[in-house]
Formats: C-alpha cells, structure tokens, sequence
C-alpha cells in the first residue's frame, strides 16, 4: 500500500461512500492518495482527523497493454473472500470496514508500510527469509483446509466465469496461443483446472499482494476468489518465487530453499485429498504458470532480459512436455538448470 500521489478531490462517489457508511462525517476533511497497486483496480490512502483507512474499485478493463476486461462483481467476491479469511485467520487480513456491491467498492483498515511492507519488495531488495516464504504456505494451506467440501462456500464462490476472465483465459489460454505446439497441453491445464472444484481460491496468491505484518502475513487483493483448485494457489505463489531468482542471484539459494519451505508448509494442511494428487496438479501447473508470466496477457515488469525470458521459455517448456511428480521436483529441474553453464548465471551458483 504505497503512495504514488496525492489527490484531494476524488470521485463524489467515493465521498458518498464514506459518508453513506459513516466512515467520515459530513464536512470533515479527508484527503485521498492513490496507492501503486495491481493492474485491476483503484486504490486509495484516506486520511480523515486522527485516522486512515484504504478504499478499492474495481477497474473494467484492467491496466496491462493486452486487451483484458473482467466483471466488476468481482469486488463483492474479494470481500466475501476477506471475510471468509477473517473469520479463520484474523491476522492474515486487514480489518474490513464498509462495503457496497453496486458501486463495487469497499473500505478496509489501512496497513502502513513501514509496519507492514510489501513482501514483493522485501524479496527483490535482497531481504529474503525462509521463515516468512513458510509462514505464507501455512495461511494458505489453513484457508484452503478450512474451505474444503463447505458446499456453502461452494456456492457461494460459484465464481467461474469470473476466474475464466482473470485467470484462466490470460494465463493458460493466451499461453497457449503464443506458443501453438504447446497449446493441447495447455488447454487440457485449463480444462482440468476449471472443473476442479475443492476449496477456496484466492486467485492471485503473489507477493505483491503479500505484506509482511508484525503477525504473520496479510493477504490482499482476492479479486479472482472463486471455489476450485488450490493447487492453483500454491503453484501461483512458488512461481513468483522461482522468478525472482532471475533478478536477485546473490539470493537465488535463499529464494529457492522459501519455495521449497511454503510448499512444504502448505502441503501440511491437505486432508481433503491426497497429498500426491494436488501436488501432481500443482507441479504441472507451474510451469506452465512460469511460461505465462513471460507470454500470457500479464507479463512480469522486471523479467527484460533476453536471456532470462529464453532461460523461463526453455525450462517452463520441457517441464510442460514431461511433467514433473511433485512441486520439489519442478524446484529442482529449475536449480539445476539455474547452475548449469547453459544457465542464466553462467554455472554460478551464488
């Protein structure tokens, strides 16, 4: 929750909503601060006389150069997914405060970041510690167990065409289309994907939408909430953690052992199957997950070299054509290859 600028005249609808809901009164000041964020909505710092607080709005047509538009529905869906976390892990969510489903807004506490700064950030400075990668895997495993075979969460996050627009459809499909002779592979993930209904997505378990908190880590921005793969989940968040080992070798060790300590964290909490069965998904959704962050509708901002883009191509690639076992297995094709002399890092190992 950064600041970018600062800006004193929002939107009257956004002033209504703070009044209508008595987050403000009537003639007080309040001073409004767009906040850098993801790609699909609106963010804002408010400080009112002795107080702040966050407010979200969901964009139409998101921010990335592709062309990529989702329902704004999808804020009711974030909402209900933050209090379906709050009621299970207080301490992973900001504190809600407001919320109206027409407009597609809602309030929440605001988490200043030098008490809570952005686990993205955090990793690509340098600052990399196992212990917050582990504490990650153990939230998500604890929601995703607290979900599983709650037909009441089930329909309640009946949300596929939501997740088609924002996941399914720029990550796997675009991904296949850009690269043709992997497309019946691709398209099968899709499909599996889609149809596999077992718990309580999040939909975008990244670190920058991760901070580090006094408490543990706080998840935000559950836009692409939805009632279906976990797998999806854990291999979103651990290829984010792959990549960064492109862009921060002097911590490539420390990054991998974070990926290999949230999988095994999280993989503590499945009950609701066998462990071999979603770590079977997850590990075939990964790289095919790591392919679409370079070739997919929403590319990472900081993969620009051409060597590390060829290096994600190339892994991500024999690993879709022979799938690895487990999620270990994939994070170990992926050092191996890291410290190999074809490797990025030239046979470094850092």
């Amino acid at each position: 929750m950064s600041p970018v600028s600062a800006q004193v005249g929002p939107d009257p609808v956004l002033a209504g909503f703070l009044l209508a809901h008595k987050l403000a009164a009537r003639g007080e000041a309040a001073r409004w601060t767009p906040l850098a964020g993801g790609v699909s909505s609106d963010l804002w710092r408010v400080d009112l006389p002795g107080r702040s607080l966050c407010v979200k709005r969901a964009l139409a047509r998101l921010r990335v150069a592709a062309d990529w538009e989702a329902p704004v529905s999808r804020n009711a869906y974030e909402w209900a997914w933050m209090r379906f976390a709050s009621r299970h892990r207080p301490d992973s969510v900001p504190e809600l405060l407001a919320h109206d489903p027409e407009a597609g807004l809602f309030a929440m506490a605001y988490l200043p970041p030098e008490r809570y700064p952005m686990w993205k950030a955090r990793l690509l400075g340098g600052e990399v510690e196992v212990a917050t990668a582990a504490a990650v895997g153990e939230v998500l495993g604890a929601l995703h167990a607290a979900s599983a075979g709650d037909a009441a969460v089930a329909a309640r996050f009946a949300t596929d065409d939501n997740f088609h627009a924002l996941r399914i459809e720029p990550y796997l499909l675009a991904t296949a289309a850009a690269h043709p002779a992997l497309g019946d592979t691709l398209q099968g993930l899709a499909d599996r994907t889609a149809t596999t209904r077992l718990a309580l997505v999040h939909g975008d378990v990244s670190p920058k939408n991760i901070l580090v908190g006094p408490s543990g880590p706080v998840l935000l921005d559950a836009e692409c909430a939805w009632y279906g793969d976990p797998a999806f989940d854990l291999a979103f968040c651990v290829n984010h953690l792959l990549l960064k080992t492109l862009v921060v070798p002097g911590r490539r060790a420390e990054l991998l052992r974070s990926a290999h300590a949230l999988a095994e964290e999280y993989v503590r909490h499945v009950d609701w199957e066998p462990r071999t069965a979603l770590e079977t998904r997850a590990a075939s959704l990964l790289p095919a997950l790591l392919l679409a962050r370079v070739d997919g509708k929403s590319p990472v901002e900081y993969l620009t070299d051409d060597r590390h883009l060829l290096f994600v191509r190339t892994v991500a690639s024999a690993l879709l054509r022979a799938p690895a076992a487990t999620v270990a297995d994939v994070l170990d094709v992926w050092a191996t290859t890291l410290a190999s002399p074809t490797g990025p890092g030239g046979g470094r190992s850092d």
